[in-house]
């Protein structure tokens, strides 16, 4: 099969498509053809190296944690789907990094997958399982309830255009950081209050806030607009030990847990038409495509979720 793969730890220019094996389905996994995958800040912190206390990967590595396509093979424990079903996933992160989505298969545990919404493409849904899991759990992991204030800091980003749409149907009143070029469409999300991060720090013009969703490293500015027991968490940035002992507040790092159930829920509201799914743009699933998508998500300015078109159908 084709994948997109990196030899050692650098830039984008480490990233290069070549044939290699397909994966071996274990008995509670099913094979996925990939039709579409997506970018996630993730993969460029794995390519340059930044994330190998946690993972202790052997070259050549296969990047990518989102899967959209059509099952083709199943192992004999798996009872909840069949060959041909149209699915996506957040899959499990291998531990050898031979079994990443940048690549025609992929490997999935049947308890990661749900089927795909009817009423989205395959690109939409490879934009789902990771940014929309992680925004779905923590707002969970900040105990956001109906009239909360709740700030989502980096709205127009792959998690933000998802913690935006579900903080408003938890019922919460939500403020959101953009650029001024991106306040009409967080607002047409569902933000009640954007601020511009080009022109005001949020402690400038927020306080005694319930809840805050850090999708950008601001921890500080974060933290400081907390009432006394709000809660704070961040998904891209370390937290000091200061920051951890703060006594009258919440301050957590957050890390999802790949889910197949809460996918299915998520899957629920994008074919209710609660959810929408927002594109950036979308590459072809060569080695200058996976490049040059890898360096949109690196500028930080994409406006919704960076796709991969692996082939053009199921």
């Amino acid at each position: 099969m084709k994948a997109a793969i990196i030899k050692e730890y650098g830039d984008v220019t480490q990233l290069e498509i070549t044939n290699t094996n397909k994966p071996v389905v274990n008995n509670d996994e099913v094979l996925v053809e990939n039709v579409a995958t997506s970018i996630n800040p993730i993969d460029y912190k794995a390519r340059q190296g930044l994330l190998q206390s946690m993972f202790n990967w052997q070259f050549p590595v296969i990047l990518g944690w989102d899967v959209a396509g059509k099952i083709v093979a199943i192992g004999d424990q798996v009872t909840d789907f069949n060959i041909g079903d149209e699915v996506f996933a957040r899959p499990d992160i291998d531990p050898l990094g031979l079994n990443g989505s940048y690549a025609e298969y992929t490997a999935v545990k049947a308890d990661k997958l749900a089927l795909k919404p009817s009423n989205i493409n395959f690109e939409q849904a490879a934009a789902v399982p990771l940014a929309g899991l992680t925004a779905l759990q923590m707002l969970r992991q900040l105990n956001l309830q109906a009239g909360q204030k709740i700030l989502i800091q980096g709205g127009a980003g792959g998690v933000g255009i998802f913690a935006i749409q579900l903080a408003k149907q938890m019922g919460a009143f939500v403020a959101t950081t953009a650029s001024a070029n991106n306040s009409e469409f967080v607002e047409s999300l569902g933000a009640d209050l954007v601020i511009d991060y080009h022109r005001n720090n949020i402690d400038e013009v927020l306080s005694s806030y319930d809840a805050v969703l850090d999708t950008v490293g601001d921890i500080e500015r974060g933290v400081s607009i907390l009432r006394s027991g709000g809660h704070f968490v961040t998904i891209s940035s370390s937290l000091t030990d200061d920051q951890k002992a703060i006594s009258d507040k919440h301050v957590m790092a957050g890390w999802l847990q790949p889910n197949g159930e809460d996918l299915a829920l998520l899957a629920n509201e994008i074919e209710s038409n609660h959810l929408k799914v927002v594109l950036d743009s979308t590459y072809p699933f060569t080695t200058d495509g996976i490049q040059s998508a890898q360096k949109r998500i690196e500028t930080h300015h994409a406006r919704g979720k960076v796709v991969v078109k692996i082939k053009d159908k199921a």
